[in-house]
């Protein structure tokens, strides 16, 4: 898959799932915040289902 997720989008995807991740390890906001997977696989992956459906890019454009 061609990569649609930007530096900053990607920086704060894998910010905020990792700290979804730790808040839910340590028992503040419950299991659901195991859902903090999800933004960190995206971000690490640099590719976003959603926004391959949508037709977003948060990333430049290779012009070569």
């Amino acid at each position: 898959m061609e990569q649609n997720i930007g530096l900053i989008d990607r920086s704060a995807r894998i910010g905020v799932g990792l700290l979804l991740i730790v808040l839910a390890f340590v028992g503040t906001i419950g299991a659901w915040g195991y859902v903090g997977f999800i933004p960190l696989v995206t971000g690490m992956a640099s590719v976003c289902p959603i926004y391959s459906l949508l037709g977003i890019r948060t990333c430049r454009r290779d012009t070569t």
